[in-house]
Formats: C-alpha cells, sequence, structure tokens
C-alpha cells in the first residue's frame, strides 16, 4: 500500500495529473480477527500519506479509496465508522465488494452517510461496486443506475468460484496464447457474458466499467494485451492492477496512440474553426457524432499524457 501511494504521486508529478487510484484493502487484506486494527492502520495511511501529497501539490492532484467488507460482513459497519468516519474529505470513493442488489448498495450508502455527518466533507461519497456472482450480473443494470454507484468492476475470480466447479480455473487466468489452456477469461463464454453485461449496463447508466485483474503480473506483453482488448474490445474504461509493476503497461493499453491523437486532434480543431458544422477531411465527412468520439480520444490522450505540449489541442484543457 505505502508503495502504491509513492508510485500515484511520482507519476502525477510525472503525467502533471493522477492517472491512476489507490484502493487500500480491508477485505482481502485484513487477518481474519484483527479487521479492526487493520482498518487503524488503513486509516493512518490515508491520513499520512494525503498529508503529505497535499505539502507538496493541490489536494486533489491524488485519489485514494478504500475496499471495505461486504455489507453483511461482520467488520463492515467497523470499518466504515473509523475509516471513512475519520478520512471522508480524503477519499475520492468507497468500494464495497460482493454487491448483489440495490438493496446491498441502499445499506451501504446509509452507513456512509452516517459516518460522513461528523467529517469535513460537505458533498456525498461515491461508491464503486464489485461484481462477483451470477444474481449480482442478472442485477447489474438496477445496481450501476443507482445515482450514488460511480463505477463497477468486476470480480472475476470470486465469479468462476460462485460456479461450483463448472467454470474452470484456467478462466481465472490470461492465456499466453489461444492454444495454451482450453479456457482463459477472454474465452470463457460464462466469464465474457458477465464481462459484456457489466460494461454494456455501466455504459447505458454513464457509469465506469472498470476490468477485472490479470494475475500474471510478471507477463508484461500478456497484460499489455489483456488490457488492450479489455478497452477496444469489451469497452472498459478502467482496469485493476494487483501490483505497482502493472501500473504503466496497463495506461499504454488504455491511452490512444500517437496516430490517433493526431487525427483526433485534426479534426476537433477543424470542426472547432468550422463553429461545430460538419467538415470534410481526408476525404471523409465528419459531424457532431464524430466530433464526440474524437474529442472523446483527446480526453483520453489528455488524462494519459499523450498530448504533447506543442499540439495545438491543448488549448481545450487549459482551465
Amino acid at each position: 500500500m505505502i508503495k502504491s501511494l509513492a508510485l500515484q504521486a511520482e507519476l502525477t508529478q510525472e503525467f502533471g495529473s493522477c492517472v491512476f487510484d489507490v484502493t487500500l484493502d480491508c477485505e482481502d487484506g485484513a487477518p481474519v480477527g484483527a479487521e479492526k486494527e487493520h482498518a487503524f492502520m488503513v486509516l493512518a495511511l490515508i491520513n499520512q500519506g494525503q498529508a503529505a501529497i497535499e505539502n507538496e501539490m493541490h489536494a486533489n492532484a491524488s485519489r485514494v479509496a478504500v475496499r471495505v467488507h461486504p455489507v453483511d460482513h461482520p467488520a463492515f459497519e467497523g470499518d466504515v465508522k473509523i475509516i471513512v468516519g475519520g478520512a471522508a474529505h480524503r477519499l475520492c470513493h468507497v468500494m464495497i465488494p460482493k454487491v448483489d442488489s440495490v438493496a446491498d448498495v441502499q445499506r451501504a450508502v446509509q452507513s456512509i452517510d452516517r459516518a460522513v455527518q461528523s467529517t469535513q466533507r460537505r458533498t456525498p461519497l461515491p461508491i464503486h461496486v464489485l461484481i462477483e456472482s451470477p444474481k449480482a450480473v442478472q442485477s447489474v443494470t438496477d445496481i450501476v443506475s443507482h445515482p450514488r454507484v460511480q463505477s463497477a468492476s468486476f470480480g472475476l475470480m470470486d465469479f468462476v468460484s460462485a460456479h461450483g466447479g463448472l467454470i474452470p480455473a484456467s478462466a481465472m487466468g490470461t492465456a499466453a496464447t489461444e492454444a495454451t489452456v482450453e479456457f482463459d477469461q477472454f474465452s470463457h463464454p460464462m466469464v465474457m457474458r458477465a464481462k459484456l453485461e457489466i460494461s454494456a449496463a455501466c455504459h447505458a447508466a454513464g457509469k465506469v466499467a472498470s476490468h477485472c485483474v490479470v494475475t500474471e503480473f510478471k507477463n508484461t506483453s500478456v497484460l499489455e494485451v489483456a488490457a488492450r482488448r479489455a478497452s477496444r474490445a469489451l469497452g472498459f474504461g478502467r482496469m485493476w492492477s494487483i501490483h505497482p509493476d502493472q501500473i504503466r503497461p496497463i495506461l499504454k493499453a488504455f491511452a490512444p496512440n500517437e496516430a490517433e491523437v493526431e487525427h483526433a486532434s485534426r479534426i476537433v480543431r477543424a470542426a472547432y474553426a468550422a463553429d461545430w458544422a460538419p467538415i470534410s477531411m481526408d476525404g471523409t465527412l465528419h459531424d457532431r457524432a464524430s466530433y464526440r468520439y474524437f474529442w472523446q480520444t483527446l480526453v483520453r490522450a489528455h488524462q494519459t499524457g499523450m498530448l504533447r505540449s506543442g499540439d495545438s489541442a491543448q488549448q481545450f484543457f487549459q482551465f
């Protein structure tokens, strides 16, 4: 957790903006029986880490969140009371695992809002949810439509484990080649269906879909291929990492390439000069529908440091 916070500060300086979140884990990170002690440790890390960052840069430059226990776990209320009650103004969101229904979201929101009341925070704390079961996938449209839900992530390993051994363990991993295993997370039909349901529901509700982890963190090429497929084929806007070494490959895979950025910049600048009327460029007609796409490409380029300082499109981000 300490390394992740340090890397976030380092890359924020490098890219000029915060390019990834750090989520401090209470669910899988806490030893059984020591959940309370772990929650206090997470609180200390949030407060100490954020205070150090705020001494060097703008307070909004960092994004630190916490994953608490599920709402039906005995440690859930304690996690929220300790961490949200002690650092709500320094959290970008709270992640709720094993959400199966809107009722789970509502219970989490009520507990979080009670904890926030006595803090410095004056705006609602966003909720991120983990979709990890067949029941959750069936209800994902209703879950992500809740106004406090900002993002939904796919919990791959719990999803596979929820099928009584009928989805093979290979589906929790990522194959180096298609012939390596019978099914991996990008070829098993039920896993892919779950990913597509989550992505589609998030896009319909205007929320962010976050792809699951790739556990093969030593194999950079496998990670980059998986991240690119998550973004370009499945429509996920973000992706989880489980090791600091995965951050740069994921950023690279999710960022548009130089040719895409240059093309988007030309089109958006020409559209702006034409007051957003239709234009023709390189023999192709463009109007507001395509302008939206290329504008989104520029935003992604800006967020991932791919928009060069000398590009005239920088004028759109000087605020």
